[in-house]
């Protein structure tokens, strides 16, 4: 075989193997993960490629768009906005979203990304303007949460799904911070004096309750004191009484015999004469038995009087 057929045919296979390679690598397509490829055949969508091997027709199809469906944070540039109360703020904030449908995002917006950037700027105006300054401070949950439902729902049309939306900073005016200072540091000084006052009103109810406290103890102790002297004396009393008792009944008992009753006749007698010895000192007037003047008699009649007892007693 001639030499120049030979190296016409090396060079037409070679030029179908340059071929094929170049066909199959335009119509072989690596699509990575969390990727989206949308294709167009003459200019029209066709298809959307998810992650993976894909095959498409060379020269006829070709990858319009490559969206990412990670999700992107943004950041939404400072901007001003007036609260419900007439305050100018100063505001930025984050975005964060991703795209759902990348056919929407393609073919239903330019640019999905500014687009949902300028959409935050105007609903964080608008959310805004509903609430008062003091609001925008404590209900920033609420806010954010607003403002992406309102984003949400206006973003549906571009495929694009808003996650979250976070509010970096809010600067009111130096008028309106120094106001603000000038207001805390007031309630501050309203909670300590209320403070101090509660303070001085509870100090107040513990001394009184002390005061209650000690007269109750003092009042219990006194009778306490009276019950435990009262039982004292009664009881002094009841051993009185019983010795008393006990002195008589021994005095009874020496008088029943013969050296008793001569005692007793003896103490009569001696009492009889002190008595009208006391007599005779007090009065002017002497009072005499009828029997005679003598101490003798005087004797006599308490003997008398004596036996008569003893008799009565055996």
């Amino acid at each position: 075989m001639d030499q120049s057929i030979l190296n016409l045919i090396f060079s037409y296979q070679t030029m179908v193997l340059i071929l094929v390679i170049v066909t199959l690598k335009v119509s072989v397509r690596f699509v990575p993960q969390n990727r989206a490829f949308i294709i167009s055949r003459f200019g029209k969508y066709n298809r959307t490629l998810e992650a993976g091997l894909n095959f498409i027709l060379p020269f006829i199809d070709t990858v319009a768009a490559d969206r990412s469906l990670k999700e992107q944070a943004a950041d939404v540039p400072e901007q001003s906005a007036i609260t419900k109360d007439n305050i100018t703020l100063s505001v930025d904030g984050v975005l964060y979203f991703r795209v759902v449908d990348p056919y929407k995002a393609t073919y239903g917006v330019e640019d999905y990304a500014f687009a949902v950037k300028q959409l935050a700027q105007t609903t964080m105006r608008s959310e805004l303007g509903k609430m008062e300054l003091d609001k925008t401070f404590e209900e920033r949950d609420a806010l954010n949460t607003n403002i992406v439902s309102a984003l949400n729902e206006a973003a549906m049309p571009w495929g694009v799904q808003v996650l979250r939306y976070e509010l970096k900073d809010i600067n009111p005016p130096e008028s309106v911070l120094s106001a603000m200072e000038q207001q805390m540091k007031a309630e501050r000084l309203k909670r300590a004096q209320i403070l101090e006052s509660e303070g001085d009103r509870q100090a107040a109810i513990n001394r009184a309750e002390g005061e209650k406290q000690a007269i109750v103890l003092a009042a219990q102790a006194e009778r306490e004191e009276q019950i435990l002297k009262s039982d004292g004396e009664a009881q002094a009393i009841i051993r009185v009484a019983q010795a008393d008792a006990e002195a008589l009944e021994k005095v009874g008992k020496a008088a029943a015999t013969e050296e008793g009753q001569k005692a007793v006749q003896l103490d009569l007698a001696k009492g009889a004469i002190k008595a009208k010895e006391q007599i005779a000192k007090e009065g002017s007037i002497i009072l005499l038995p009828d029997s005679g003047t003598d101490i003798g008699s005087v004797v006599a009649q308490a003997m008398t009087i004596s036996n008569t007892i003893g008799k009565k007693v055996n």
